[in-house]
């Protein structure tokens, strides 16, 4: 058995619901812990509400060190688990006894896997009326790459949950004083099914070692501590996962639960070593979690991977103001940490979420997950206009904070569109600009960049001649406007011969008309439009660039409303990520909002899934989110990009054209 110097690092990770908030308050509890309290501000929670963002905490078991991480399960804040797993020495995964959450387990067992993270499984809330354990573990062995070992198995009376058999040990136990746990006696009815599962054990243990294979094959019974080394190395390999069961709100099984953590997760060295990092710095962390907090700044997350770091030390070139141990919304000041700790490090501004830092840099890895791209947007302007500056800024620290937010800006209107993963993300996101950065924001109806074209061709004859004393503003053009196919843009030649248009005029024509193409008649700019000046005459004296850019802008403005011009809405291809049976919902989704069913195929990465790929007007896309999450119990997502323009007409159209004409009016 393993006794590491250095403290461990387990996070809880599983879907919504599931009791994680509770098992990570129940392992303080049973070990003696401080009481970690909910973040008000950021809405952590209790296991009765919805957990969205990470929660440290330290304490001790055993004479070891250790650090719980407790993480969101709503796939809207699925990026702050995935960080705090990138740090991580072992994940604990959480799941009820219901073989339906087999499908939200997926992406889990999924990212854990691609990332070789060594993980646990703990069954909680055993009780009356709960699946069979094999009935749960078949379902999720169908989502899980790995091989699913129970550790455990359920003692039930009554269908209530009264203890749990550890395999490896051959020890029952059950709830004592005070809840206490307490050895019991096996009944007699239960050890032929404590004899299966064991041998199950030792088999699965078996197909990863000869030596223990030739035991099995001499009906050889192996003792404990073999048993204990293999599961150690199996899960220090990524090769299985041990699965323990039992109640986290009766604190049932926990004991159990935190002998096997204590046995088997990796050390910080060889959690070091699977990961690659590098053996040559004398100090190394990385950060997972970055905070701008008023009147203290930055502050950084981090692991120690190697080395120490001080109060006042150098970081990425810079120097640590503080160094502080975290417990739920509490921090203390420590001085120093040492590896495999987790602390707060203040004011080390060249150090990103993510980032690998010692003394001389701060540098992404490799593997670090990728920022998922935004499913939901809203558009933003300051309350005060006095604000805009201080938004700006504060956008940037609220991305730095939370990379799986985003700030764009919009081609045309040019307002900030704030994007995240579904529409309580991104209302977090506006109350955190409100209550910690003091920017309070008020939403726009997100611009949609509608575009117009032309389905006649024709010619025109514009002239621009203006007196006013002096030298005057002379401009004379005949051009030809034509329709192009759908995509082509604009394209702009010229015809002109015998030099009716000088040609230090053409340029100036040329911006002429992209002005006028700027705002066509129904309101949008104009694509997909080819214009060729065949003529025109100049003045010797009264033509200049000037001129002739505005009797440019003149043809388009008088000429564009005679050529039927069309609306034209942005599609997008959306490909949307659900489980096998949520496709007839998905399909049902997507025609509802005038989409068009491409074809769907097997997700490539994750198991049971599948990828439903449509055209979708971009118009239609506002709330999709919503109701994709609303009819895949929280599940769906979808990535999607721009695919193409297509006439819209009609009522739709007429609406969306009025529509805008009212919103510039009162602009």
């Amino acid at each position: 058995m393993k006794h590491p110097a250095s403290p461990r690092v387990v996070t809880l990770v599983g879907p919504q619901g599931v009791g994680k908030t509770t098992l990570f308050e129940s392992l303080l509890r049973s070990t003696g812990a401080e009481e970690v309290r909910a973040s008000g501000g950021a809405g952590a929670a209790t296991g009765r509400s919805m957990t969205i963002e990470l929660s440290v905490a330290h304490t001790g078991f055993l004479g070891e060190q250790w650090t719980f991480i407790d993480t969101p399960g709503a796939s809207e804040f699925t990026q702050e688990a995935r960080h705090a797993l990138m740090v991580s020495d072992a994940a604990l995964v959480v799941c009820d006894a219901s073989p339906e959450r087999a499908a939200a387990m997926a992406p889990l067992f999924s990212f854990l896997d691609a990332h070789r993270i060594p993980h646990l499984l703990f069954l909680n809330v055993l009780e009356e009326g709960s699946a069979s354990v094999r009935e749960v573990l078949e379902t999720l062995q169908g989502v899980s790459s790995r091989p699913l070992v129970l550790r455990e198995i359920p003692l039930r009376q009554g269908g209530h949950l009264m203890g749990v058999v550890d395999l490896v040990s051959e020890r029952a136990w059950g709830e004592g004083k005070e809840g206490k746990p307490a050895l019991i006696s096996l009944p007699d009815g239960d050890r032929p099914r404590e004899e299966t599962a064991r041998r199950e054990l030792i088999e699965r243990l078996a197909d990863l070692d000869d030596k223990l294979l030739e035991q099995l094959l001499e009906d050889v019974v192996p003792p404990p501590e073999a048993l204990y080394g293999q599961l150690e190395r199996a899960l220090r390999e990524d090769r299985l996962v041990p699965v323990f069961l039992g109640s986290a709100e009766r604190g049932l099984g926990l004991e159990r639960l935190l002998k096997g953590v204590r046995h088997e997760v990796p050390t910080v060295e060889e959690t070091r070593e699977r990961l690659g990092l590098p053996g040559d710095a004398p100090v190394l962390v990385q950060s997972f979690k970055t905070q701008h907090l008023p009147h203290v700044g930055k502050l950084s997350m981090v692991r120690v991977w190697r080395g120490e770091v001080q109060d006042g030390g150098t970081l990425a070139n810079g120097r640590v103001g503080g160094v502080q141990r975290v417990h739920g919304t509490k921090q203390s000041a420590a001085g120093t940490a040492r590896a495999g700790e987790v602390v707060s490090v203040g004011r080390v501004d060249a150090m990103r979420t993510g980032d690998l830092a010692d003394p001389a840099r701060a540098h992404p890895p490799k593997d670090w997950p990728l920022p998922p791209p935004p499913v939901h947007q809203v558009a933003i302007v300051a309350e005060k206009r006095t604000d805009d500056v201080k938004l700006t800024s504060a956008l940037a620290r609220l991305v730095e904070e939370d990379p799986s937010l985003s700030v764009d800006q919009e081609a045309d209107s040019q307002m900030l569109l704030l994007g995240g993963q579904g529409e309580l993300h991104l209302r977090e996101a506006l109350e955190h600009l409100r209550a910690r950065m003091r920017v309070p924001v008020v939403t726009r109806p997100l611009p949609i960049p509608y575009r117009e074209t032309l389905r006649r061709k024709g010619s025109h004859h514009a002239r621009f001649k203006r007196q006013s004393g002096g030298h005057g503003q002379f401009g004379d053009v005949v051009v030809d406007v034509e329709p192009l196919p759908r995509g082509q843009g604009f394209r702009f030649t010229s015809a002109v011969v015998g030099g009716a248009v000088p040609k230090q005029y053409i340029p100036a024509v040329e911006e002429g008309v992209k002005d006028g193409l700027r705002r066509g008649p129904l309101g949008f700019p104009v694509v997909d439009v080819a214009v060729t000046l065949t003529g025109g005459t100049y003045h010797s004296v009264d033509s200049s660039d000037q001129a002739f850019r505005t009797t440019g802008r003149l043809a388009m403005v008088e000429i564009l409303p005679k050529l039927e011009p069309v609306l034209l809405e942005p599609i997008l291809q959306v490909d949307i990520h659900v489980p096998h049976e949520a496709i007839p919902r998905a399909q049902r989704l997507v025609t509802g909002h005038r989409g068009q069913i491409l074809g769907f195929d097997t997700h490539p990465d994750i198991p049971g899934w599948e990828v439903l790929t449509a055209y979708v007007p971009q118009a239609e896309m506002q709330g999709f989110i919503v109701e994709l999450r609303s009819a895949t119990s929280g599940l769906g997502g979808f990535v999607s990009r721009h695919d193409h323009y297509a006439e819209l007409v009609g009522k739709q159209a007429e609406r969306v054209v009025v529509q805008h004409h009212q919103e510039a009016a009162e602009r």
